[in-house]
């Protein structure tokens, strides 16, 4: 199939899947013989594969290990439950720091709305921060 097939099969863009094939997360596609990509079948699911790896947060790299793993024939199932898991770690550090940061900001929100802009200190750049 040709990239605009591909493109829209998996609902991409033709320069997204281009990138992906040179950052290697797709094989090099075959060439007809007036130029153009001829991607086999099997491409929509692997871009599908990328897509909801990116949706579940995974970095390009963490995707292309995850490929790799499976391209040499393996099953990348005890990988990808050790990459998701260390991904629920980070997601949950994550909304602790900006639970944190929301009642800092809050914090200084309610200071800023009851203060009165004539009695700020002159000394500093703002009595609010």
């Amino acid at each position: 199939m040709r990239i605009g097939e591909a493109a829209a099969a998996a609902g991409l863009t033709t320069k997204t899947i281009r990138f992906y094939e040179g950052r290697g997360l797709l094989p090099p596609a075959e060439r007809a013989a007036n130029g153009y990509r001829d991607y086999a079948h099997d491409t929509v699911s692997r871009l599908e594969f990328i897509r909801r790896s990116q949706v579940a947060g995974l970095t390009l790299a963490q995707i292309q290990d995850i490929l790799r793993i499976r391209d040499a024939g393996s099953t990348p199932c005890f990988h990808v439950r050790d990459v998701l898991a260390r991904q629920l770690t980070d997601l949950d550090r994550q909304i602790t720091e900006i639970t944190a940061l929301r009642a800092t900001v809050a914090q200084y929100h309610a200071a800023a709305e009851s203060a009165d802009p004539e009695s700020c200190d002159p000394e500093r750049i703002c009595s609010y921060l």
